[in-house]
């Protein structure tokens, strides 16, 4: 058996996750294009959390995407002027508003999911169910982990 080196083992964790989030952001910015061409890179983001978790308030989506109330602001207005998103008063508090994907912006996701799911079904064919069921369960728990870290700290 060998020895495992803690520090080295941190090292290329950083190191990976870097190389996979500089891959994300330009997968993202592709995935906008394919929504619509004058969408940039969050907008496919936003979208997919209003999808996954919406309806939800700007501030909500500002929280959890971890970007600025102004690039949120003008995602959401571009998203809604393209009929991707709707806008509709908060059942909860008449004043403010909540957002959520329309038809139109579901049907676009859910086709580009679709493709994104099958390129890495594709991509992992090789690979043997159990990991890539562990790869899912390894990144769900470095996300919980992130969320509770951004909770605490606001980070």
């Amino acid at each position: 058996m060998t020895q495992v080196d803690t520090h080295e083992s941190f090292v290329r964790v950083e190191r990976e996750i870097g190389l996979l989030l500089r891959r994300s952001r330009a997968i993202s910015a592709r995935l906008s294009r394919e929504l619509h061409p004058d969408l940039d890179g969050a907008a496919y983001g936003l979208l997919a959390l209003l999808q996954d978790a919406g309806p939800l308030r700007a501030s909500d989506l500002v929280a959890r995407l971890g970007l600025d109330k102004s690039t949120v602001s003008r995602q959401v207005s571009s998203l809604v002027a393209l009929g991707l998103v709707s806008r509709e008063a908060d059942p909860a508090d008449g004043r403010a508003q909540v957002l959520s994907t329309s038809a139109e912006g579901a049907a676009r996701l859910s086709r580009i999911r679709d493709a994104r799911r099958a390129r890495w079904e594709a991509d992992l064919a090789g690979w043997p169910a159990e990991d890539v069921a562990t790869l899912g369960e390894l990144l769900a728990r470095l996300n919980r982990l992130g969320e509770a870290r951004e909770a605490e700290t606001g980070e």
